[in-house]
């Protein structure tokens, strides 16, 4: 029979006099690191402005944690934050709502468009997802070392126990969405060298679909997580505008990328036979 895994490894990775550097921290900030070299492969193979990244990563830092901060604290507890708005400064506390952080993540991108025209926002945000998954995917992984977002308790003898929890098994559900968003990430880099980033939203389409599902789907795993009780998760809820706004710039970019076809009513004076525009000529003469 098969025997739990103890996990009870220390979130912080190491300490100077005060500061201290958390697993947490590290796999965050590996997610932006990897989204940059993601970028400065695709600028330098599409030949833009390596000069803009700066700043685009400047904005991206800026957006996914105000973001991600704004949505933990409306989202999953907004009666204690209201109440007392300079928690939320606290972030040092901990406390981040990933859809929070992905909105966040579109606005900075937005903005960066309206500076940059040389890259709209739909390219932006077509090869920027590619990276983003596996970002989200290192994350999770961060969630694991903190010994957070834990599963639910299983029943048989494997399973996961953290003892900085509890001493009960339960579902290592952060790997699973770990794993689920390193997939995603693969699917959409296969679909980009496939030629999908010229079209349009359609990775950016797949990339919200994709992740919404993995996150409906494994969130019965994972205890509740908001400060009120839901008959659903609201990583559920949540995720569940993202699939259907991934659903719709889907059709959007499958309309973009059909070429119009000719009606065959009307005819330019180029398509015509030789010989009929040589008699309309003689006429017109």
């Amino acid at each position: 029979m098969p025997t739990p895994i103890i996990w009870s490894a220390d979130p912080v990775l190491f300490s100077f006099g005060p500061l201290s550097i958390r697993w947490y921290g590290l796999f965050f900030a590996s997610a932006f690191i990897c989204g940059m070299i993601w970028m400065q492969h695709v600028y330098k193979k599409e030949g833009k402005n390596p000069e803009a990244l700066e700043p685009l990563l400047y904005r991206i830092m800026a957006g996914v944690i105000i973001g991600a901060r704004l949505g933990h604290c409306l989202f999953y507890d907004p009666v204690f934050y209201l109440s007392n708005p300079l928690e939320i400064l606290k972030i040092w506390e901990g406390g981040l709502g990933s859809h929070g952080g992905i909105l966040g993540l579109f606005l900075a991108l937005y903005l960066h468009s309206r500076k940059h025209r040389e890259t709209p926002f739909s390219w932006l945000a077509d090869h920027l997802v590619v990276a983003g998954c596996m970002g989200a995917a290192l994350i999770r992984l961060g969630n694991f070392f903190n010994s957070e977002l834990v599963g639910i308790p299983i029943r048989s003898g494997w399973g996961v126990v953290f003892t900085h929890v509890d001493l009960l098994p339960r579902h290592p559900v952060q790997l699973y969405e770990s794993l689920a968003y390193a997939g995603c990430s693969l699917l959409l880099f296969l679909t980009w060298k496939k030629g999908a980033g010229k079209i349009p939203w359609r990775l950016t389409s797949l990339a919200l679909m994709a992740p919404a599902m993995a996150r409906i789907f494994l969130e019965i795993f994972k205890t509740q997580q908001t400060a009120f009780n839901l008959p659903v998760h609201m990583g559920q809820i949540l995720s569940l505008p993202f699939f259907l706004c991934g659903l719709l710039l889907f059709l959007y970019s499958r309309k973009e990328s059909v070429p119009l076809q000719p009606t065959g009513k009307v005819h330019s004076e180029s398509s015509q036979s030789p010989q009929r525009s040589q008699k309309k000529k003689k006429k017109r003469s």
